[in-house]
């Protein structure tokens, strides 16, 4: 029998809660809830879920600061924030906290339901379906399907999205892959929220190839990002 996919909701709305927990038990996953950010936490602690669902606005400690500490030492898990917020600076503020989506309320549960599923597919497939790809980048090598990283001694662990864009940018060495075709291919869309994002993504990658000077991602002005090395 397959695992169920474990989910953690985070939110103190109690009827919300009971529809989103009912809903998503009938959906065959393994729903564990939170009513604020600090039992969020400790809940996440203990059970390990697969995807984390978290309201922003919340007693004790707030949704941002429960994603805060989540990035802090995983940036593996899914996790998708829910917001009565429509300011522009809140949803781009998830996302530069690490947010993989998030849904402004009111929402209906087949949408949650839908971005959940997107979520998962992109953390376990990522964008392709080939044999191993393994690169070499300087003095970096990098392997798609591992998400490793590796540099000298030192070796780093990729999130899904930082493995796709650095793949997407190995595979096109040399040349400028457009944002559009990046925010596409791993974002699944080109909107104003994705692009911060995937912004957020290129600077965290720049930070892992600092380590060796001869590695750059170029930011292309007006049309993309290209990887390249120095004295090639």
């Amino acid at each position: 029998m397959a695992r169920k996919i474990k989910i953690l909701l985070v939110e103190d709305d109690k009827n919300l809660s009971q529809i989103l927990v009912e809903f998503l038990n009938l959906k065959n996953y393994h729903v564990v809830h939170a009513v604020n950010g600090e039992e969020g936490y400790e809940f996440y602690n203990i059970h390990k879920p697969d995807i984390c669902i978290i309201d922003v606005m919340m007693p004790v400690m707030d949704g941002f600061a429960l994603l805060k500490k989540i990035r802090k030492g995983d940036q593996q898990t899914a996790c998708l924030i829910l917001t009565a917020k429509s300011l522009l600076t809140d949803k781009v503020e998830g996302f530069e906290l690490g947010a993989d989506d998030y849904l402004t309320k009111p929402f209906s549960v087949e949408e949650l339901t839908m971005r959940i599923n997107a979520i998962l597919k992109r953390s376990s497939t990522g964008i392709l379906n080939y044999e191993t790809e393994e690169f070499s980048i300087s003095n970096f090598c990098f392997n798609y399907n591992s998400r490793i990283l590796r540099v000298n001694t030192l070796e780093q662990k990729l999130t899904p999205k930082e493995a796709d864009l650095l793949f997407i940018l190995c595979k096109n060495f040399g040349k400028i892959v457009s944002r559009t075709e990046a925010l596409n291919r791993i974002w699944k869309d080109d909107n104003y929220f994705a692009a911060r994002s995937m912004d957020v993504y290129i600077t965290k990658l720049r930070g892992y190839l600092k380590e060796d000077k001869n590695c750059e991602i170029e930011n292309i002005h007006g049309s993309g990002y290209r990887l390249t090395v120095k004295n090639f």
